[in-house]
């Protein structure tokens, strides 16, 4: 049993607390985002909602889930210690910075859960290696330390793909509902396809290439789609786009 404590509510702290639910950690969350505070104590029994200070202060890992200017406001008034873990999964903020405002704890990585890690096999890029992190999540989730900081800052890049990609299957999944008039089967038609690839790969270990050749029937209706998409400039705008998200990360 860890005690496990969040300073700041939002999406991604919920996420984190279900995907602890139910695994014996004492769990507290910070009163800041009341509401969201509120819910997780209801839905899980684990939790408990206290200040900031007491969270710190009662916890033996403390993961900091903030915006890097509020980060930067009040971090350096909580009462970290020298033997605790601290996890941050900030942009924005660097290792650096991280050791002097959570100062006198020295065990401080970073990494980057999404909303998935609530239901388990999400994917965490840590740096540098966190103990902590593994103890809690390395037997639902996928965790595995990066080379360097600059790694784990284009894992942030890379972990902005999630949002277009699935505004396109979404679109998709509209147009096919328009046409059969049923929104949720064709959405639930969309996901089931790409998750059948996704499995693909995690058992075969099928790369993209491989799974792009399997539906590069010459003349075929993938073929011609991926064609069009990639002529109306698709790849070229999501490249452009990972590009302009360099200098915010120091790439």
């Amino acid at each position: 049993m860890m005690r496990v404590g969040f300073i700041g509510t939002g999406e991604i702290t919920a996420a984190m607390v279900r995907g602890l639910a139910g695994r014996g950690h004492q769990i507290m969350v910070s009163e800041r985002n009341a509401q969201v505070a509120a819910q997780l104590a209801a839905e899980v029994d684990e939790v408990s909602i206290a200040a900031n200070v007491d969270v710190v202060a009662g916890s033996d890992v403390v993961f900091v889930c903030l915006m890097a200017d509020v980060a930067r406001q009040i971090l350096p008034d909580l009462p970290f210690r020298a033997e605790q873990a601290v996890i941050s999964v900030m942009v924005d903020v660097s290792h650096d910075a991280l050791q002097k405002l959570c100062a006198p704890a020295t065990d401080i990585a970073m990494t980057i859960p999404l909303s998935a890690i609530s239901t388990g096999g999400s994917m965490l890029p840590v740096y540098p290696a966190s103990a902590a992190l593994t103890a809690l999540f390395g037997d639902s989730d996928h965790v595995f330390e990066v080379a360097s900081e600059a790694a784990l800052n284009a894992h942030f890049a890379g972990s902005a793909l999630s949002a277009p990609l699935i505004a396109l299957m979404q679109t998709g999944a509209h147009w096919l509902g328009n046409q059969t008039g049923d929104q949720k089967a064709a959405e639930d038609y969309v996901a089931g396809v790409f998750a059948g690839f996704l499995r693909q790969m995690a058992t075969s270990g099928a790369d993209f290439d491989v799974l792009l050749k399997g539906l590069a029937t010459e003349d075929g209706l993938n073929a011609s789609l991926k064609a069009h998409v990639q002529n109306a400039g698709a790849h070229d705008a999501l490249l452009s786009g990972l590009e302009a998200l360099k200098p915010r990360l120091g790439l």
